[in-house]
């Protein structure tokens, strides 16, 4: 990391605070308002990347990044996958799909520790870990960090200890080998309460805890339905030629125009099926059997189905450096 970081920066980490979506009110303004922050972050910082999990809004988000890269002649930056070990299969197909298709640098960011102790001992999800096989780097995360005091932890991803060797200490030490100042995420005001006063460009600079670099938000302003509106009347028409141009929102799992298959679409067949947010495989359910986007957006909870939420474990992870 540069040593003057975050001195070399011209940006507003004020920026956003305060705000609500209603602050943008067409799909339009919030276009605009999410073009504007993501050519500052590939302006702005020396070596950012973009996160990708595959999912609904970190794929809106990685199409602001190739629209912006490719307008403004940027060079597009290196994606970051945290591979949790958790993963929908279907998930890693769709990611390698738009990974070849968009010609995009994927990092896979992994816990290795964790991941090859799993692979030796054949354990699956719910299976316990003993903290005294862990390396030193993860065994201080666990006992000086997360003050975890038991013996052993479950091979979980929605839990306190799972979430963060799985995925924010695999995101830290990508970030850390890579070099990475701004990391582009995909989180939105309203998809969480945890993350309602975020602004667009979020500094997390104490050494203690991660890496430093600044977090770039281009899509706060987004509710679930723009995401989906936005999905459906431009990403999806500019993504796949034979899809028509003035858009078309799928109305069942098979309703695609023109004869295109799920494989040709930029949204993950899960969202199909009726998941409105994607976690693990063994810890996340769908809310309906319709598709995500024409469930009732407005009077349900989007990440009802993650067992991360119901535990309320959002606060105290996202201090850690979870997203």
């Amino acid at each position: 990391m540069p040593e003057n970081f975050p001195d070399y920066l011209d940006v507003d980490y004020s920026d956003g605070e305060g705000e609500t979506a209603e602050d943008y009110p067409s799909i339009e303004h919030k276009i605009e308002k999410a073009i504007e922050v993501t050519k500052k972050g590939l302006e702005e910082y020396k070596n950012p990347a973009v996160m990708w999990t595959g999912g609904k809004d970190s794929t809106l988000t990685l199409y602001f990044v190739n629209e912006v890269a490719d307008r403004f002649d940027l060079e597009k930056p290196t994606t970051v996958f945290i591979d949790h070990y958790q993963h929908f299969d279907e998930l890693f197909d769709f990611v390698e799909r738009w990974a070849d298709e968009w010609d995009l640098d994927v990092e896979y960011a992994r816990n290795t520790n964790v991941g090859d102790y799993v692979e030796a001992n054949g354990l699956t999800p719910g299976d316990d870990i003993p903290v005294s096989e862990l390396s030193e780097h993860n065994q201080h995360h666990v006992r000086n960090i997360l003050e975890y005091e038991e013996d052993t932890f479950p091979f979980l991803l929605d839990t306190y200890v799972g979430n963060h060797l799985l995925k924010t200490v695999a995101l830290n030490d990508t970030l850390e080998s890579e070099d990475i100042d701004g990391i582009i995420s995909g989180i939105r005001w309203d998809e969480q309460e945890a993350r309602a006063d975020e602004t667009f460009f979020s500094p997390r600079h104490d050494p203690e805890i991660y890496p430093p670099h600044d977090r770039i938000q281009p899509i706060l302003q987004f509710d679930e339905a723009d995401v989906w509106e936005t999905f459906w009347h431009f990403v999806v028409p500019e993504s796949v030629e034979e899809y028509p141009d003035e858009g078309y929102v799928p109305q069942s799992y098979d309703d695609l125009p023109n004869g295109l298959t799920h494989e040709d679409i930029p949204v993950s067949p899960k969202y199909f099926e009726g998941f409105r947010s994607l976690g693990s495989e063994v810890s996340t359910d769908k809310t309906e059997s319709t598709p995500a986007w024409l469930q009732d957006l407005d009077n349900t909870t989007e990440r009802a189905g993650r067992a991360q939420d119901k535990e309320d474990l959002m606060e105290r992870l996202r201090d850690l450096g979870y997203m």
